[in-house]
């Protein structure tokens, strides 16, 4: 007959109790409503949140400053001259007291998606561009409810795979985007001046 060791049952005891109370914390968050809505912009929020686009970009470790991009860094501060487009929807994560806590571009048509590479000729494809989430907003969850709202108005319309890009300095979200389905997707990789991007692909049909 096997010994009784109380320390081995007390350390069992323990993890199962860790276990149990990691999983109805988790729970807990997932059944609390979101602190932030996803939507449309409303042109009169343009600025601001080409404002946001700019700080997030420009404070990424090993990711161009504006004196070295000017031009990117001037794209981002009029992004809402992507909307003069056809399919080109700009998205935004907002608090329930109004503060603009982030937001993406959606391309429902990649002719106007605006990278190089050869992404712009991909058929049947979205893709999404320029995510940025606020400082003070990180670790609510924005940066996948507007990857996820992006990945749903592609399957409204039908779309078979959404494109995006990314670089070395932003790969904390490649793991977000490979939780989601995405993969590494060589043949769209480009170089933006000396500085690598690279591609990924979800496949939705």
């Amino acid at each position: 007959m096997g010994s009784f060791n109380p320390t081995t049952q007390q350390n069992k005891g323990g993890l199962l109790y860790s276990a149990f109370y990691l999983l109805t914390v988790k729970r807990f968050y997932q059944m609390q409503p979101q602190p932030y809505t996803i939507r449309k912009a409303a042109p009169d929020e343009f600025a601001a949140l080409g404002q946001l686009m700019v700080q997030v970009y420009s404070q990424l470790d090993g990711f161009p400053k504006p004196e070295e991009q000017p031009a990117y860094y001037q794209m981002l501060s009029n992004i809402g001259e992507f909307t003069q487009h056809p399919g080109v929807e700009i998205l935004v994560a907002v608090s329930e007291k109004g503060t603009l806590n982030g937001g993406v571009v959606f391309f429902r048509d990649l002719q106007f998606y605006g990278s190089g590479g050869t992404a712009t000729q991909e058929k049947n494809a979205a893709g999404f561009r320029l995510l940025a989430v606020s400082p003070e907003a990180r670790g609510l969850g924005i940066g996948r409810a507007l990857t996820q709202a992006c990945i749903q108005r592609a399957k409204d319309h039908q779309l078979s795979q959404v494109i995006i890009h990314s670089t070395k300095a932003m790969q904390t979200a490649w793991k977000m985007y490979e939780k989601l389905g995405f993969s590494r997707s060589e043949d769209l990789d480009f170089m933006q001046g000396e500085l690598p991007v690279f591609g990924f692909r979800l496949h939705l049909k």
